[in-house]
């Protein structure tokens, strides 16, 4: 056999853990994850009536609302195809398909009330938007083998200790160097944000990412952990309707991410305002949804001085505390670029 000829086809949720001599070697193909509105029209226009059809329904014998469509997708299924919602989806047919043999009159309709009836109890708790500024507690933004997720970081401080940093919530070793940075960078700038050095020597770091039974890893959590430090330590609240993404240098800039457009889906469908991205991300707009354009600030960060002066909300009687404010960051503009136009007939493109 002619090995040169042999193809072989591998698939991955995370190219992290891929060695980089064997990456180089690879043709590396991104397949993104459907987001909640491109689920919601593949639903309603392919599966629905694909599913009354291969259990014998009639169009006009059963209605699925969109509201409840909405619901199977968010409260039911939590992937990146469809797959699940396709089964999901032929449970309910099949339901109803019973109801229907009893009265071949009857004509079924799933609303967003009565969808509990055929479907039983949600598997997943809806997301809830955390709009109060609390301290030591940032959204973070992640991309997960299920599309894109929110991300909390939780940070808590402890006096009188010995200076130990615990880490919990099965974060990989990605997520542990990231934070080890963003130690670092709170050490060397913790003056300018009203931190006693001397504290911050003596007392212990507990950081935490919540369900910990999920294994979560990845380069794009520095900024998150970051601002959740720096908060904690300072007693700065955090903005809670600010999410954000981007992973860190020792020097504090920020670098640019991966699955940008499943990460603002998951800010959209918690309820944010604000979405710090990497500047380095900006071209990667283009291809978020125009929905979620519509309703997302999205602002462009260079370095973690902006992160922190967007995401603080700093009282005004913070400033008299601080004996070396922190250095003024530069203005940041929002980042929201047009839709590109699509080809007129006849034009080249």
């Amino acid at each position: 056999v002619d090995l040169s000829e042999v193809l072989f086809i591998a698939t991955a949720n995370e190219v992290s853990g891929i060695p980089k001599p064997l990456l180089d070697r690879m043709e590396l193909i991104e397949v993104s994850s459907y987001t909640e509105n491109e689920k919601f029209h593949i639903a309603k226009e392919h599966l629905v009536e694909k599913q009354k059809s291969k259990n014998g329904i009639k169009k006009e014998q059963l209605t699925i609302t969109d509201s409840a469509l909405k619901d199977i997708i968010r409260l039911y299924t939590r992937e990146a195809g469809v797959r699940s919602l396709e089964r999901t989806i032929g449970k309910l047919c099949r339901k109803a398909a019973r109801e229907i043999f009893k009265d071949s009159e009857a004509a079924v309709k799933v609303t967003k009330t009565n969808l509990k009836t055929y479907l039983g109890n949600p598997k997943y708790s809806p997301e809830k938007k955390n709009d109060r500024a609390e301290v030591g507690i940032v959204r973070g933004l992640a991309w997960t083998s299920v599309g894109g997720e929110t991300l909390p970081i939780e940070v808590q401080v402890m006096d009188n200790g010995s200076g130990k940093i615990t880490v919990t919530g099965s974060l990989g070793d990605v997520m542990k160097e990231s934070a080890q940075l963003a130690i670092t960078y709170v050490r060397v700038h913790a003056e300018e944000y009203g931190i006693d050095p001397e504290r911050l020597k003596k007392c212990d770091l507990h950081i935490h990412a919540p369900e910990g039974a999920v294994p979560k890893d990845g380069p794009s959590a520095g900024v998150t952990l970051t601002t959740a430090l720096v908060s904690c330590l300072s007693g700065i609240p955090v903005r809670g309707d600010v999410a954000m993404t981007g992973e860190i240098t020792l020097h504090g800039n920020v670098l640019p991410i991966g699955g940008l457009r499943e990460k603002s889906m998951a800010a959209y469908r918690e309820g944010m305002k604000t979405v710090l991205i990497p500047k380095d991300n900006v071209p990667d707009l283009y291809e978020v949804d125009d929905e979620v354009k519509k309703n997302l600030t999205f602002l462009p960060m260079s370095d973690l001085a902006q992160v922190l002066n967007a995401a603080l909300l700093k009282p005004k009687s913070v400033s008299a505390r601080h004996p070396h404010p922190a250095k003024k960051a530069k203005p940041v503009e929002a980042a929201i670029p047009p839709t590109p136009e699509k080809p007129k007939p006849g034009a080249v493109c």
